[in-house]
């Protein structure tokens, strides 16, 4: 999954916020509330990408809905812009510093990709 989508989905999903202070949820709030305002200048308030996102807001648990909207950032090749990437990396650091987000926030880079799985700190390591 693009960083772009992955910002997007990890905001979104189910629990994502819940349990964090008041400060974490105004800055991920804040930091989701930037790229999507940034997609909607850079592609219009009625682009296919916008109305990916509206959709996922409004079903963040659907498997197509995340598909689709990854296939709207993909098409216009959003995932290919620094001012875009800046602000979904920003919004995945904001996230994945939170202990409390269910969403797993995961970067694979190289020949091995190492997974923390659970409240236990389990590590299971895979060669990609």
């Amino acid at each position: 999954m693009d960083p772009i989508t992955a910002a997007i989905v990890a905001t979104l999903s189910a629990g994502a916020i819940s349990g964090l202070t008041e400060v974490s949820k105004t800055a991920i709030t804040d930091a989701y509330s930037k790229l999507k305002a940034l997609l909607a200048k850079k592609f219009g308030d009625q682009s296919d990408v916008v109305h990916a996102i509206n959709e996922v807001e409004a079903k963040p648990t659907s498997s197509g809905r995340k598909v689709a909207l990854q296939e709207e950032i993909s098409a216009v090749k959003a995932d290919q812009d620094p001012e875009i990437l800046s602000l979904a990396q920003a919004l995945l650091a904001e996230m994945a510093g939170q202990p409390n987000s269910k969403e797993q926030v995961q970067k694979a880079v190289g020949d091995y990709n190492i997974q923390v799985q659970g409240h236990d700190n389990k590590i299971q390591q895979t060669r990609g």
